[in-house]
């Protein structure tokens, strides 16, 4: 069966009452009401590529599980995140750290310290409980992690010995970070390389998060490190490594499904969901990232073979 995404009537619909229906959430009280467990489900996309292969994942598992269920993508959060509160999306992959301080930003306004942090445990209760008031439940983390991350060439790396930030750091180079302009006050960024690692940055050069400007002026030498992401399966490409982040700076940016407790938050959406925690890595998502992307396979396809691969559907 095809399984395309919602057409642009049903987003243009979704866009225009997510602000207006469901229950007030500023002002829920307890959620007393038992999970819910209906068996059509539509599951959101963010729109860009891993999101939109984590989406027919979940698509596939439930139905393997005995739901229907069908994708409807919408790129911004500050619409689809209230439409799941009121049940219009049942179910969204998301990232711990980040959802989490969106979260904290909604209910407590712009200038909220952080509740998202390196430490996962700790940034899933900040999650769980600033969900939970909203009719939203975070099922559990897996093993994939979406962070920010720092790559170098492999021969500057090779050349200085450097496989770590600390490495870095105690190298004592100057480096030019190509980042989002951003980059220059966000503490995960320059700020933060300088005072965990000791990184010498003597410049941001603003070409945005793991463009192909961006790495193609680390592979020319004009910079000596980019900002990306550790699902990025392009650095090969560009003859470029990670440097690992062995003092963690990076936030827990784990994917977690999150979903509307009275329609979604039975034990049989949590269980099929919870398969792919057994299997799915960081690694495997920027190689399925890379199929899409670079091999131009459908999200549909990638996901279907991965699962079937790993046992988690049938073949056929």
């Amino acid at each position: 069966m095809s399984r395309g995404f919602r057409t642009l009537a049903a987003l243009v619909l979704l866009a225009a009452t997510a602000c207006t229906i469901g229950p007030s959430l500023e002002n829920q009280g307890e959620v007393t009401a038992p999970p819910g467990d209906s068996k059509e489900l539509t599951i959101g996309s963010a729109g860009f590529t891993e999101s939109d292969l984590l989406a027919q994942m979940y698509t596939l598992l439930l139905e393997r599980a005995g739901y229907s269920a069908d994708i409807i993508s919408v790129t911004n959060r500050e619409i689809y995140e209230p439409a799941l509160e009121s049940g219009q999306i049942d179910v969204v992959p998301e990232y711990a750290a980040t959802f989490a301080d969106w979260l904290n930003a909604k209910a407590n306004g712009a200038d909220a310290a952080p509740v998202g942090s390196p430490d996962l445990a700790a940034t899933m209760k900040a999650l769980r409980a600033l969900a939970a008031p909203r009719g939203l439940t975070v099922l559990d983390p897996g093993r994939a992690v979406d962070q920010n991350a720092f790559a170098v060439s492999a021969s500057y790396a090779k050349e200085h010995g450097l496989k770590t930030l600390s490495d870095l750091g105690r190298a004592k180079l100057p480096v030019r970070l190509a980042a989002g302009d951003e980059c220059v006050q966000r503490p995960y960024c320059a700020p933060g390389l300088e005072k965990t690692y000791g990184i010498d940055i003597v410049a941001v050069d603003p070409k945005g998060v793991g463009t192909t400007q961006a790495k193609q002026a680390v592979q020319n030498g004009q910079d000596q490190m980019v900002l990306t992401t550790t699902t990025d399966a392009t650095l090969d490409q560009f003859g470029l490594v990670l440097l690992a982040d062995d003092k963690k700076l990076q936030n827990a940016d784990y994917v977690v499904p999150v979903v509307n407790r009275a329609r979604a938050g039975s034990a049989g959406v949590r269980d099929a969901l919870g398969r792919l925690n057994t299997v799915l890595t960081t690694a495997d998502l920027a190689s399925m990232n890379e199929q899409v992307d670079s091999w131009r396979r459908l999200p549909e396809d990638v996901a279907r073979s991965y699962l079937e691969a790993r046992k988690l559907i049938p073949k056929g």
